[in-house]
């Protein structure tokens, strides 16, 4: 293997012409430039120089290994710039948040990528137990669920909440249990839990949500309160899946008195060192939620 060091003190040589001069710019002492050069002649087995006194003429072999070898010292220098930067808009971010999180995040991480077009974020819906994994395993780099991970290899931070509600069709003004009972559940893959946390906290009668009829099932965010806005039953939802919905006049969103909600984690591996890319993502998730 040819040292790195040897090429660049040759190069500097074959630029200035001159032992002394270049042994001074180097830092070195003369005998270690001729040493360099010594065991570059002795590595390629030819004579790259014809010393006259102090000054140097290159050989042929010499003009050809000072081509190549400043190429190679551009590369190496290009290689080494190349893996320290850390740009922190530019790069591929993968997020992953459940539904609820995601209908308001998305617009906001949108922006974002407008604003710096080689920031490339890659955004998934998924369930709280699957963002954790794939975080602690490196498939995502950050993610936002409504459940603290417990795993050793995750780190959490609780960045904001999001209210549960209580939704109907338009035409119901009063959510008592028996309207509520009257109506039927449209359930969704979160549906049991959020009416636990919230009808429990606010109807004696609640146990669980199966003491409601089911007239309906979806587990595409959007579509969940489609149902609702025709009469066909109520709902219980995150904050951020009831405000994207489009269509509010043909929904109602009930104030109880006693609100609940949820804590919004965001989930990132304790491994390593976060890229300035994703700190940006980070930076733009809690501002938007």
């Amino acid at each position: 293997m040819v040292n790195n060091t040897w090429l660049r003190t040759f190069c500097a040589l074959a630029r200035i012409g001159h032992f002394t001069r270049t042994a001074e710019q180097l830092h070195m002492t003369q005998s270690g430039v001729s040493q360099h050069v010594q065991k570059l002649e002795a590595h390629f087995g030819v004579a790259l120089l014809l010393r006259d006194g102090k000054q140097v003429v290159l050989t042929e072999a010499g003009q050809r290994l000072r081509t190549q070898a400043k190429q190679i010292l551009q590369s190496l220098s290009d290689l080494e710039s190349s893996i320290g930067e850390d740009p922190p808009f530019e790069g591929a971010v993968r997020v992953m948040s459940p539904g609820s999180v995601g209908l308001r995040l998305y617009p906001h991480l949108l922006a974002l990528q407008t604003r710096h077009p080689e920031l490339v974020i890659d955004h998934r819906f998924a369930p709280n137990e699957t963002i954790i994994k794939a975080v602690a395993q490196g498939s995502a780099e950050l993610g936002l669920t409504t459940l603290k991970a417990k795993s050793a290899e995750v780190r959490c931070e609780a960045i904001a909440t999001e209210p549960l509600l209580l939704v109907t069709p338009a035409k119901v003004h009063t959510p008592s249990w028996e309207n509520l009972e009257s109506l039927g559940f449209i359930d969704h893959p979160d549906g049991a839990h959020h009416s636990e946390l919230l009808l429990s906290a606010n109807f004696a009668q609640f146990q669980h949500c199966a003491q409601f009829a089911r007239k309906g099932f979806s587990n595409q965010i959007n579509l969940i309160l489609e149902p609702v806005s025709r009469g066909i039953g109520f709902t219980v939802l995150p904050a951020f899946a009831v405000e994207a919905f489009a269509r509010q006049e043909q929904i109602r969103v009930h104030s109880l008195e006693h609100p609940v909600s949820e804590t919004i984690y965001l989930c990132t591996a304790r491994r390593g060192r976060l890229p300035a890319r994703v700190h940006t993502v980070i930076a733009q998730a809690k501002s938007g939620l």
